[in-house]
């Protein structure tokens, strides 16, 4: 069954974050009610000198803005451009596909954001060093980052523990 959605029909609803300078507007959840398994899309207004996201990549997304109405700065790793209505922009994951846009003119910028949707995805923001687990919401510092085998030392004598029944006990030292 198609779905049709039109632009100057949609809903939207503002979408105001604790940081006055990321604010926008955005459609229901088109992709919900088409039942979308694969593809996220919402159609976003940002108004003017209003930034969208924080400035971000996706590490298991892949994202594409279709200019609708309007006009913005565009932010990649790349330097900024203008985007216009009509244009089409793709972010691949990874940091090369680091993206996030500006409204610097007086009028609303409409956009459709599509995103490809595979369960989980990571979300990096390389100006505050957070990492966002998504869909959970459970965002992260980066700075937090450890060594895969941090504290995984001593794993014979935490299994000798488990085996003895004293797991909640301090492993003891082995001989070697």
């Amino acid at each position: 069954m198609a779905h049709l959605y039109h632009a100057d029909r949609v809903k939207y609803h503002q979408k105001q974050s604790p940081v006055p300078e990321f604010a926008w507007h955005t459609s229901e959840r088109l992709a919900e009610l088409a039942g979308s398994k694969h593809l996220t899309f919402d159609i976003r207004s940002l108004d003017p000198g209003k930034y969208s996201f924080p400035y971000h990549f996706h590490r298991n997304a892949e994202e594409l803005f279709v200019i609708l109405e309007g006009s913005a700065m565009l932010r990649t790793p790349e330097g900024h451009q203008e985007v216009h209505t009509g244009d089409i922009v793709f972010f691949e994951m990874g940091p090369s596909g680091a993206h996030q846009l500006f409204n610097h003119t007086e009028k609303p910028c409409k956009y459709l954001d599509i995103r490809t949707n595979m369960g989980l995805d990571v979300c990096e923001y390389p100006d505050s060093g957070k990492i966002n687990i998504l869909p959970y919401q459970e965002v992260y510092e980066s700075a937090g980052q450890v060594d895969y085998f941090k504290g995984e030392d001593q794993v014979a004598a935490k299994w000798a523990a488990k085996e003895n029944g004293n797991e909640h006990e301090e492993p003891m030292e082995r001989s070697k």
